[in-house]
């Protein structure tokens, strides 16, 4: 054991020395003030950028070097990247596509991301030093299309949290409130992106690990459904094989915009022709904007945890403009969103959390969330049944006791029933979104705005409302609407109506997290990626008109 940590702080010393040697040795010009041409790029939409390269107008390096200093301004002000790609990036700048649909546009990647010749530890310190044969399918089709990587970003440990900390490179804080996450598992994307230190970067999503960034961060994300986007190539994942809720690899934007042309970008280079799992869909045309009748659906409260009075007040603003505008917005209670928490739990963690720990070393930091769970997990089914009777039968809450009655590892024909459960829930769905006549549900990404350091604690079991549409395989979009008002949105004494719900209130305090980003999240059926951006775009649009554009945080000088 003792062998065990001391390799572990080795791994972490020598991990932060050579990003710190990396950052040191770049050239002085990386650390100098942003110039009026770097201010120039960096206000520019990605089609912007590609339009200058493509007509010789913009050279490649000098857009490499304005998103560098930004990147590196970003890191100093959250702790937001892991490796610092920037001396071979502008080898690769000089010698890019400059006619691709991505020419000499920097894009940044989450950790685990394969790029090769670099780590991708995703916070192990057991896989520090481990450098990456060969490149992802991703980084492949990015370098094809013209596009720099320059950074790779930062995830929790075991990528089980909405909080973003390891101690491989320590904790990424939000730019909006140091005090508060980014998000997870793609929180060091959205730091970076919310900073201004990137406009497109990719993560991953298997319970909210990019939706719930761009809540809390204020960015913009559409989670994809399974096989629509890259994913094949990338070595190091906390829970290797893990298909009972699918893992979608999916792209961040700073705006919107940036949003659809990345998508269209990526999509136009026939991505299956690199990665086998991709399915050979193109990109199709879709408007919704002289259609009329679009019905939606505004899932108010998942019967688990109630949204928090910021969250609320953003999802009524969104709706309440939908309204004002001719469209049909009904209140809607789909089947059950707790039974949809419980399978899907359940199926992610099957193993027990096995995997996901396996690589951790003695004495190694694990994130407070996948702590409890262990807890839950580890404990003897005998014991979580004494425990479960007393929540139903003396505490009165009966749904918190029927998920820790579930929570334990599973054999092969439970792991399969547990299977069967999910399909039957999915038809389920089915029929209940052609019943309704339904081409869209909004709701919110969480019940509450960004969680505190330390507060998956508590959250790691409201994951609800996004972990629902991984588990039914949909598309689902954040847009970020507004920030915590702490006039507004202050939250009054009703009782909690669980432990989860409890646990959620404790955390939310609208007087400390006044200036936090809202979001709402807008979800499609399996693989319609196309029509939640241009339902995205038709909120957006209307809440711009109304006078309440979302404005995003300033690149500092």
């Amino acid at each position: 054991m003792m062998f065990s940590y001391l390799a572990h702080r080795r791994a972490c010393y020598a991990k932060q020395q050579e990003r710190r040697d990396r950052i040191y040795s770049l050239s002085p010009v990386y650390g100098t003030p942003l110039s009026a041409a770097d201010k120039d790029i960096l206000s520019k939409p990605i089609a912007g950028i590609v339009s200058g390269v493509q007509s010789g107008s913009l050279q490649p390096s000098d857009i490499l070097l304005a998103y560098g200093k930004a990147a590196l301004k970003a890191h100093a002000a959250t702790n937001c990247l892991t490796e610092v790609l920037l001396p071979e990036a502008e080898e690769w700048a000089k010698n890019c596509n400059t006619k691709g649909p991505l020419a000499g546009m920097p894009v940044s990647l989450k950790d685990e991301n394969s790029v090769a010749g670099f780590d991708a530890s995703v916070g192990y310190s057991a896989w520090v030093g481990k450098k990456m044969q060969r490149d992802s399918a991703l980084v492949k089709v990015l370098r094809a299309a013209g596009a720099v990587p320059y950074v790779k970003t930062n995830v929790p440990i075991t990528m089980l949290s909405f909080e973003c900390a390891n101690e491989v490179f320590g904790t990424t804080t939000n730019p909006h409130g140091k005090d508060f996450a980014p998000g997870g598992s793609s929180g060091g994307e959205a730091a970076l992106l919310a900073f201004g230190g990137s406009r497109v970067g990719v993560g991953s999503d298997v319970a909210g690990s990019v939706r719930i960034p761009s809540h809390y961060s204020g960015t913009y994300t559409i989670k994809a459904s399974s096989y629509r986007f890259l994913k094949t190539g990338n070595a190091h994942t906390s829970i290797p094989g893990e298909e009972g809720v699918p893992v979608s690899f999916s792209p961040m934007t700073r705006t919107l915009e940036d949003l659809e042309t990345f998508w269209k970008a990526i999509m136009s280079m026939k991505p299956w022709d690199y990665d086998h799992a991709v399915l050979p869909i193109p990109w199709r045309k879709i408007d919704l904007s002289s259609q009329k009748g679009i019905r939606w659906g505004v899932m108010w409260d998942d019967g688990v945890a109630a949204p928090s009075p910021a969250c609320h007040r953003a999802l009524h603003t969104v709706a309440k403009a939908l309204e004002a505008h001719g469209h049909q917005v009904i209140p809607v209670s789909p089947p059950s969103p707790y039974e949809g928490l419980k399978i899907a739990a359940q199926l992610l963690m099957a193993d027990g959390c096995k995997l996901c720990i396996e690589p951790i070393r003695t004495g190694e930091f694990n994130d407070p969330g996948v702590r409890e769970a262990l807890g839950m997990f580890r404990a003897p089914r005998i014991i979580k049944k004494l425990y479960a009777w007393y929540l139903r039968y003396i505490k009165r809450d009966p749904l918190y006791a029927g998920l820790v009655e579930a929570w334990s590892e599973k054999t092969v024909p439970e792991y399969l029933a547990l299977v069967s459960q999910r399909e039957a829930y999915r038809e389920r769905w089915f029929e209940f979104m052609n019943e309704q006549g339904l081409d869209f549900i909004l709701t919110v990404p969480n019940s509450l705005p960004a969680v505190p350091h330390g507060g998956m604690k508590e959250g790691w079991k409201a994951c609800g409302y996004t972990f629902l549409w991984n588990l039914l395989d949909y598309t689902g979009g954040i847009l970020p609407v507004t920030h915590v008002d702490r006039a507004r949105d202050a939250l009054g004494a009703s009782k909690a109506r669980n432990a989860i719900e409890a646990g959620q209130n404790r955390m939310y305090d609208a007087d400390r997290m006044h200036g936090l980003p809202v979001g709402v999240q807008v979800v499609g059926r399996r693989l319609q990626e196309e029509k939640v951006l241009e339902a995205m775009k038709i909120i957006h649009k209307l809440l711009s008109e109304e006078g309440k554009p979302y404005i995003p945080l300033s690149i500092p000088e």
